[in-house]
């Protein structure tokens, strides 16, 4: 009788861990390797807006029932800001808000889809980034893209989507504060 009530005990705080999932994810973008770009301290004001229409960055589908949405632990317009703002600094840029060039920074799509099966998952993130870089006299406006695709056994655990997250970001970074059109825009 106690091994059957020891075996319920268990089996019951077995399923509550289980069934509690965290509900934020921590985005962490870090500012990655930069190449001086500008010679001489060039004038950058810089402004990231979040245009995403939902605030969640993961989606847990579960065939026709609700779907499970995770946000991120802080906003990600926010340590985007910092990191193109460090980024750019770095590239021999001087980040002030009233200079002439000026470059706009859009979060379009960041988002991974979380599929989960019985013994795997599979994840697929999008991440989209507008750029727009306004001088006195022209416009130049480039979109950015990754995509990343992560599988696994059992299910999807929320470190390894950290990580791939933040990955996709870091590059998507990467290429932007690296881009050689982009930078020879902003220098003229």
């Amino acid at each position: 009788m106690k091994r059957l009530l020891l075996l319920i005990v268990s089996s019951l705080a077995l399923s509550a861990c289980a069934g509690h999932a965290p509900t934020h994810i921590a985005l962490s973008p870090q500012v990655p390797e930069v190449k001086q770009q500008a010679q001489g301290l060039h004038p950058l004001a810089i402004e990231t807006l979040d245009t995403r229409s939902a605030n969640y960055i993961v989606r847990f589908k579960n065939g026709d029932k609700a779907a499970r949405l995770v946000s991120p632990s802080e906003p990600p317009r926010i340590q985007l800001d910092q990191v193109f703002r460090a980024g750019f600094a770095q590239a021999g840029y001087q980040i002030d808000p009233a200079a002439a060039t000026s470059l706009q920074i859009r979060l379009e799509q960041l988002l991974t889809d979380v599929e989960e099966g019985h013994f795997s998952f599979e994840a697929n993130s999008q991440i989209t980034i507008d750029v727009v870089a306004k001088n006195s006299s022209q416009e130049l406006s480039k979109r950015y893209r990754a995509k990343g695709h992560l599988t696994g056994p059992f299910g999807a655990d929320y470190a390894s989507l950290e990580l791939d997250m933040n990955k996709l970001l870091e590059q998507l970074v990467r290429d932007i504060l690296n881009d050689p059109e982009l930078n020879q825009f902003l220098q003229h």
